[in-house]
């Protein structure tokens, strides 16, 4: 790869991940105990696997989540700072193993938010089952809190992503990253 094709990989990672950071401040639900469903924030993470391939995917999404854990992050133990900061944003650079695919768009995003979703799930559930309401089990509950936000958004964002406008534009933006 040229020196000139990593700068803009860089530069485009770096928007990427500033555009996920501000998208995240626009909450449309926003759930007691820090979970939200945000607009198109992890879209915005995907789309720099999606460009620039696995290994800037995984990078930005690494970076992501520790600047997410610097603005504002909840640590209660070190595996959840690492389910919840590490893995879980790092999983939305795996969208980066679907960008020659024909349809790597909507099958690297859906791959990613699932992967986000069962280290979200998992933190949930051995770390924050106690919020459950009594009765109801802590796995259903870190289900349905997590599904209520990061599903919601993943399904939110593939409509959005149907609209063949928007389909269109990012399919020329990744003609222009890799030609």
């Amino acid at each position: 790869m040229t020196r000139n094709k990593n700068v803009s990989y860089l530069v485009l990672c770096a928007i990427l991940i500033a555009l996920s950071i501000g998208l995240n401040q626009i909450k449309l639900l926003h759930l007691p105990y820090g979970g939200s469903i945000t607009l198109l924030s992890m879209l915005a993470a995907t789309m720099a696997g999606y460009f620039c391939g696995p290994k800037w995917g995984l990078a930005s999404g690494l970076a992501l989540g520790l600047l997410n854990l610097i603005f504002g992050g909840y640590v209660i133990h070190p595996a959840q700072l690492i389910l919840d900061y590490i893995l879980a944003f790092t999983a939305l650079g795996v969208s980066g193993f679907f960008w020659k695919s024909k349809n790597g768009l909507y099958v690297g995003y859906a791959v990613a938010v699932i992967l986000r979703f069962i280290c979200s799930f998992l933190s949930g559930f051995i770390f924050f089952g106690e919020y459950a309401p009594e009765g109801m089990e802590p796995w259903l509950y870190s289900l349905g809190y997590n599904g209520m936000t990061i599903l919601a958004e993943g399904v939110i964002t593939l409509v959005i992503l149907a609209i063949p406008v928007v389909h269109n534009n990012i399919f020329r933006l990744k003609d222009r990253f890799n030609p």
